[in-house]
């Protein structure tokens, strides 16, 4: 019966012992983690350094530091110090796991806060001619965080609207949507940068090619006339100014002055003039009598043609109808007669004189007409579409 009892109570004991070294096997110390984050406030796809050199493996030392950045990255490192870029925008938990030789572990986080830049969205128009006013609208452009935008337009690389010297950081315009006009064919360079007031900035060229107009060219023949009716007396002079090649090309003209019929001969002496100073061009004509049994008067003609080149109709390519009529127009070799002309009536002469001293003359002048036609080719532009 003793014998029962010792074995009993040394099973118990042995029990109790084994239980108190499993106690003492399952004891572990768990480290203490350290998080730094620097800068923990960033613009997209910069980097943050960790530094988790600051924790403390309590017993022993940590063997392994497992990082997850809340983006969906991870990775482990045996140096508590690592650094990570953020290819999205937004919040972000950084989690920092160390564990020490012991086994045991333990957790921080860190927040990090990656700001996107805003994106841009900018559409300008496929076509654009010499003239028209070009609409670059960027109002569909979105901050990822919904912060206000500053929109910032440098509306061309050629010009240093600010003085400044440098043509590419000007701000002509701070709209989302920009009214551009044109008035030449050629390549317009510019840039659009957008500030969401937050540190993230985005830039974005943009090129508009502008094309020339097209225009159908016709000559319209017509003819300029002038009539003068009055009367000058022996020894006056008659003179008046025209400009008749004022857009138009000048072809040919005709003068005819005519005196009223004197009943008595020898007839009046009168001259007829031209001159156009600016192409040195002078023409004069004497009065001569006409023959009385066919009732012909007394005059005096000028004429001239093909004064300018016959130009052709055409299909022509030109930043403006203005831009056009003027090349037209100065073509060279073809500017004859575009500035003042001007014409002039001399009486010299009103015949017959008084034969007898001191008695009056019976013939002090004369009344006169003067037609004057100048013959011109307008042109006439209409704009041709594209196909």
């Amino acid at each position: 019966m003793n014998s029962k009892r010792g074995v009993f109570l040394s099973a118990i004991l042995l029990v109790q012992l084994l239980a108190g070294c499993t106690a003492v096997l399952d004891s572990t110390t768990d480290p203490r983690a350290a998080l730094i984050a620097t800068p923990n406030e960033i613009q997209l796809g910069e980097e943050v350094t960790f530094d988790a050199r600051a924790s403390d493996a309590i017993e022993g030392v940590i063997t392994e530091f497992a990082w997850d950045f809340g983006d969906g990255t991870q990775a482990t490192t045996i140096a508590g110090f690592t650094s990570h870029q953020f290819l999205r925008s937004g919040q972000f938990n950084v989690k920092l796991t160390v564990t020490n030789d012991g086994g045991g572990s333990d957790s921080t986080t860190v927040l990090v806060r990656v700001n996107g830049a805003p994106q841009i969205n900018l559409s300008i128009p496929d076509v654009v001619r010499s003239g028209d006013i070009a609409m670059l609208d960027a109002s569909q452009t979105v901050d990822p965080e919904g912060s206000p935008m500053k929109f910032m337009w440098d509306l061309n690389f050629l010009e240093d609207s600010n003085g400044d010297g440098d043509t590419r950081n000007d701000i002509d315009s701070t709209e989302e949507i920009v009214y551009l006009p044109t008035e030449t064919s050629g390549t317009i360079l510019g840039s659009l940068t957008v500030d969401d007031g937050e540190g993230g900035v985005a830039s974005q060229p943009f090129t508009i090619e502008v094309q020339t107009r097209k225009f159908k060219v016709s000559w319209i023949k017509e003819a300029l006339e002038w009539n003068y009716d009055d009367y000058l007396a022996q020894g006056e002079t008659w003179s008046d100014n025209m400009t008749p090649g004022e857009g138009v090309r000048i072809m040919a003209y005709e003068a005819l002055l005519e005196l009223d019929q004197d009943l008595v001969f020898p007839p009046d002496n009168f001259t007829l003039s031209l001159k156009v100073t600016e192409d040195a061009y002078k023409r004069s004509a004497q009065t001569s009598a006409g023959n009385i049994t066919r009732n012909e008067t007394t005059m005096a003609e000028l004429e001239d043609s093909e004064l300018n080149p016959t130009p052709e109709d055409g299909i022509y390519d030109s930043d403006s109808a203005e831009e056009l009529l003027g090349s037209l127009l100065s073509e060279p070799g073809a500017r004859f007669g575009q500035g003042e002309w001007v014409w002039t009536i001399v009486a010299q002469n009103a015949d017959p004189d008084s034969v007898i001293p001191g008695t009056p003359d019976p013939d002090g002048g004369n009344d006169y007409t003067l037609r004057i036609v100048i013959t011109v080719l307008t042109p006439v532009l209409t704009e041709v579409a594209y196909d």
